[in-house]
């Protein structure tokens, strides 16, 4: 296997461990190792710049937010794709009428028209609530990555309906990211490759759910954890151990990386 020059590496039930709402030791050791070889990090998720994760011991380089609408580096940004505005508002009358709040993401801001179970559940596995703001008008208006809202998969159409620019990233039964039509973690990693001079055999990720699809096509080498979806796993490179048996550690110590 090529030696890679970045990974990029998913959070929820990839980095963090999705019962205990941790990271472990080891795999915060495997990232602090990954790092002193020269290889750099890249966190690529559905979360807000916002609630990216704090690890003890490791910066991470690059970071490709909002399904990788939003992607920065310590320097500044790499790629900016918010939603078409008039999709925004579609979306949110499209929400309404399904009787749901929804969330809209900023690049600094991350608010609701209201909320219900699903969306409260949705926020806690970041480990926060939502915040009903009367300022989500104001910042439904700007610049908006990202939708998020309560839903089942059969409601996606009528979420959709009437839109052109907007389409869904979905790792959860119970809600959606919805994002640009130009986003999602492939593009966003195209994007970053591009930025890096960097080939996608120069690339490597590691995921478990159904958006992490797009970022498994967009690099030479693939790794899916143990308790990653079923499709994700048919089209990985690989299979690691799960995120509470310390996969990417064991992944990185048996392959050389650390």
């Amino acid at each position: 296997m090529h030696k890679p020059c970045i990974i990029f590496f998913d959070i929820d039930g990839t980095l963090i461990d999705m019962e205990k709402k941790r990271i472990t030791e080891r795999t915060l050791d495997a990232l602090r190792r990954l790092q002193q070889n020269g290889i750099l990090l890249a966190v690529a998720t559905g979360r807000s710049p916002l609630i990216v994760p704090r690890f003890d011991g490791v910066e991470f380089d690059v970071f490709l937010t909002y399904n990788g609408s939003y992607c920065y580096d310590r320097r500044g940004d790499i790629f900016a794709s918010p939603i078409p505005p008039q999709d925004v508002q579609t979306l949110i009358q499209n929400a309404a009428a399904l009787g749901r709040p929804v969330s809209v993401a900023g690049r600094t801001q991350l608010l609701s028209n209201g909320t219900d179970d699903d969306l409260t559940a949705y926020y806690a596995i970041g480990g926060r609530a939502p915040v009903i703001s009367d300022k989500f008008d104001e910042v439904s208006r700007g610049e908006v990555f990202q939708l998020l809202m309560g839903c089942r998969e059969s409601d996606w159409p009528a979420i959709l309906k009437g839109t052109s620019g907007a389409k869904i990233a979905a790792w959860w039964d119970r809600a959606v990211d919805i994002i640009p039509i130009s986003g999602g973690k492939g593009a966003g990693i195209r994007k970053v490759l591009a930025y890096y001079g960097l080939t996608p055999e120069d690339a490597m990720a590691f995921g478990d759910g159904n958006n992490d699809i797009e970022m498994f096509q967009a690099v030479g080498h693939s790794v899916a954890m143990g308790n990653a979806s079923a499709d994700l796993k048919a089209i990985a490179s690989e299979v690691c151990g799960t995120c509470a048996e310390d996969g990417i550690y064991h992944y990185c110590k048996e392959n050389g990386l650390i």
